[in-house]
């Protein structure tokens, strides 16, 4: 099952790209033996329409794109949505990986979140907590939950949990 990133906005280089880049690299190498290819990310520009519901609505359509078919299951980030644990997310994906699925993209919305009917769109809205997180932030979270996911699928003694 191939895993994607879609985010809204750009990561600038420092060191909060190279994190991203350290899991992201980790997450493909110990992805492979449990079914889990990283597909890498796909990122877009904001955009510059003049309200924040045009905004959210062009952002959104460029995922959407990505969610049309019907073995991908598309996972927005969102304060608003489920927090798992750990344990409980590596489970979610295992999950799809042994239903069959072949596609799970997890996107992150710009600065204005995704449009309402995105959000009705997704298999799943996944919050890691109430509060809102910088965009970076948020994508190096991502980055190390999904490699953490492989070290749990896996037996390995990177999670204490």
């Amino acid at each position: 099952m191939r895993l994607t990133v879609f985010a809204v906005g750009r990561m600038k280089s420092g060191p909060e790209t190279e994190l991203v880049s350290r899991y992201s690299g980790r997450l493909t190498k110990a992805g492979r033996s449990l079914g889990l290819e990283f597909g890498g990310q796909i990122e877009i520009a904001e955009s510059r329409a003049q309200t924040s519901a045009l905004r959210r609505r062009e952002e959104s359509a460029r995922c959407a794109e990505l969610g049309s078919d019907p073995s991908t299951i598309l996972i927005l980030l969102d304060e608003r949505g489920k927090s798992f644990s750990s344990s409980d997310f590596a489970g979610k994906i295992a999950g799809y990986r042994d239903d069959g699925i072949a596609h799970l993209v997890f996107a992150l919305g710009g600065p204005d979140g995704h449009d309402p009917s995105l959000r009705d769109r997704a298999d799943l809205v996944l919050s890691f907590g109430e509060q809102t997180w910088p965009h970076q932030l948020a994508r190096i979270m991502l980055a190390e939950q999904l490699y953490r996911a492989t070290t749990i699928l896996s037996g390995h003694p990177y999670h204490r949990g």
